[in-house]
């Protein structure tokens, strides 16, 4: 039997889990709920409908798992907690600031509703948050180190293009090579925002704009720019289409630690992550995610849950017979 997936939100995110659901066979995608008008939202499931969110509590019992695809910043706060009174619910919120406040809310909305919500699915935090957890349980006495990029961030990109005379921009996070080589030598080094990445940006100016006051803009705004070494380029809007169409992404997880009666061995455990397309890869992790909360749900499972909480089989479309002849 498919497990019934219903999308909230059809841009990068949600375009990108209707491809992971038509790569998953266990899944099938039902419904995906929009803002918009759903007449001018043109899905590529054939045999999926195209619903007004106004819609969406009608469809309480076609749905195993509603997704929802919108952004951490002013949807996920309020969408996530209402809607997890009503289905099974998966989400991507990824403040990690406020990943407590928005769990406690969710939790009371799925246990009041007797539902099974996951939150903060997606590489960081989710697959990284994992990895994290792993290596400090692993090797406790030791060091984390995350570096993001080389790619394309969505939250800081938008941020250049709310800037007066901005046109479009891409903005790029990326490490520093030398920080990251010191990680991976042992050196376990003392590491400030700005000696970990740097930020290039490639902007798109409207006509006349004054581009020195617009780059000293984004060097200088607080909480994106202001503590990173941060280049800007000045493109015309045919280079940005060209060169930078894409959605790239990745980055590092390393944990430096040390075992032995005298501390005398030295270890380090690395994950990374490659991605052409960050969205796409986010919305293949949530997949695996909302097959796990279906599992939870059938079991009788309530309340808010995170990657932490979650075995890793219950992820997999194979059976636990299956895993273990084929993956332990």
């Amino acid at each position: 039997m498919s497990i019934r997936i219903g999308i909230m939100g059809y841009g990068n995110l949600g375009r990108g889990v209707e491809c992971a659901v038509r790569q998953n066979p266990d899944m099938e995608l039902k419904a995906v709920f929009t803002r918009r008008n759903p007449e001018h939202v043109n899905i590529l499931t054939k045999t999926a409908k195209v619903c007004h969110v106004d819609e969406a509590e009608a469809w309480q019992d076609a749905l195993d798992v509603l997704i929802l695809c919108g952004g951490s910043a002013t949807d996920l706060p309020e969408q996530t907690p209402r809607y997890a009174g009503l289905f099974n619910v998966v989400d991507s919120f990824d403040t990690h600031a406020r990943i407590p406040e928005h769990f406690a809310a969710v939790d009371a909305a799925a246990k009041e509703g007797r539902k099974t919500a996951v939150i903060s699915v997606g590489w960081d935090p989710g697959m990284f948050s994992l990895n994290r957890m792993y290596a400090n349980a692993i090797l406790p006495e030791g060091k984390d180190y995350t570096f993001w990029g080389r790619g394309v961030s969505q939250g800081h990109s938008d941020a250049i293009r709310r800037i007066p005379g901005v046109k479009d921009a891409k903005q790029y996070t990326i490490p520093v090579e030398g920080a990251l080589a010191a990680v991976r030598a042992g050196e376990n080094p003392e590491l400030t925002t700005r000696q970990k990445h740097t930020r290039e940006c490639f902007v798109v100016p409207a006509e006349g704009a004054d581009t020195a006051k617009i780059e000293e803009e984004i060097k200088t705004m607080p909480n994106y720019f202001a503590d990173y070494d941060t280049t800007v380029h000045f493109i015309s809007q045919e280079e940005l289409e060209r060169d930078h169409g894409g959605i790239p992404h990745g980055g590092f997880v390393l944990r430096s630690g040390v075992s032995g009666w005298e501390r005398e061995n030295h270890h380090l455990i690395e994950y990374s992550l490659k991605l052409d397309s960050n969205p796409e890869f986010t919305a293949s992790v949530i997949a695996a995610y909302a097959r796990a909360a279906c599992r939870m749900s059938a079991e009788g499972i309530k309340g808010c849950k995170t990657v932490f909480d979650i075995p890793p089989a219950y992820l997999s479309a194979k059976s636990g017979e299956e895993l273990r002849a084929s993956i332990l």
